[in-house]
């Protein structure tokens, strides 16, 4: 990724996909986003991202790191693959819409 100049395709592949879950919807309610990223990503890229995609200044940008989990499928064991999540602050009257 360029340091400077940042390209439609670099920032639209830092957002995989909006997390879902029941803790994610409690936060939506207080402005704050999930989503699933790349590894590899860090806060800035993400917060550009955002801003690029949504057209929204976010206030700050926090990551977890989403360890693998073992299961069993099918009576065979298995690995759910982890990952990374990023919760994003927006300010009071803002909102993203999701389609």
């Amino acid at each position: 990724m360029e340091t400077n100049k940042t390209t439609k395709k670099s920032l639209s592949g830092v957002l995989k996909n909006q997390r879902i879950t029941e803790k994610a919807s409690l936060l939506s309610g207080n402005n704050v986003y999930t989503f699933d990223v790349p590894k590899d990503s860090n806060k800035i890229e993400i917060a550009r991202a955002v801003e690029f995609l949504y057209k929204i200044k976010p206030l700050r940008v926090n990551t977890v790191n989403i360890p693998a989990k073992k299961i069993m499928y099918r009576g065979k064991p298995g690995v759910k693959q982890g990952g990374k999540k990023a919760l994003v602050f927006l300010k009071k009257g803002d909102k993203i819409e999701f389609v």
